[in-house]
């Protein structure tokens, strides 16, 4: 049976998304209980199974959804530190020596800038290793 002119009759398999076209399929046979531990873990790194598994197939980076969550509130706690610090410079520049000696304050400060660098080696060192 022929087809209609002009209509196209190639496959659209994988274009739904906006990725590249995927018209190639691989089975790979599995027990039960291995296809639900490839499955826990592709929920783990926030990805679908086939995505996991091409993933791994080309050697690709897993990162966990954990890890980024974890960077993402060594962030915030970075953040959070800095206005701390920032704070304490302001009152040091407006209320110099009022409720604590200016070196207390300042040594503080110092701590607070360290914990900072601190944070964000860590958040490196995540990102670099997931």
């Amino acid at each position: 049976m022929s087809q209609p002119e002009g209509r196209d009759t190639t496959s659209k398999v994988g274009t739904a998304r906006g990725t590249r076209p995927r018209r190639v399929r691989i089975e790979v046979w599995l027990t039960p209980e291995e296809r639900d531990e490839i499955l826990k873990k592709a929920e783990k790194s926030g990805m679908k199974g086939s995505a996991f598994l091409r993933a791994l197939g080309l050697n690709q980076p897993i990162r966990s959804v954990v890890d980024l969550k974890a960077v993402a509130d060594l962030a915030k706690v970075n953040g959070d530190l800095g206005r701390v610090a920032g704070l304490l410079k302001l009152w040091l520049a407006e209320r110099r020596g009022e409720g604590a000696h200016p070196m207390d304050v300042e040594e503080m400060m110092v701590r607070f800038r360290g914990l900072q660098h601190q944070v964000f080696e860590h958040m490196g060192k995540i990102t670099r290793d997931s």
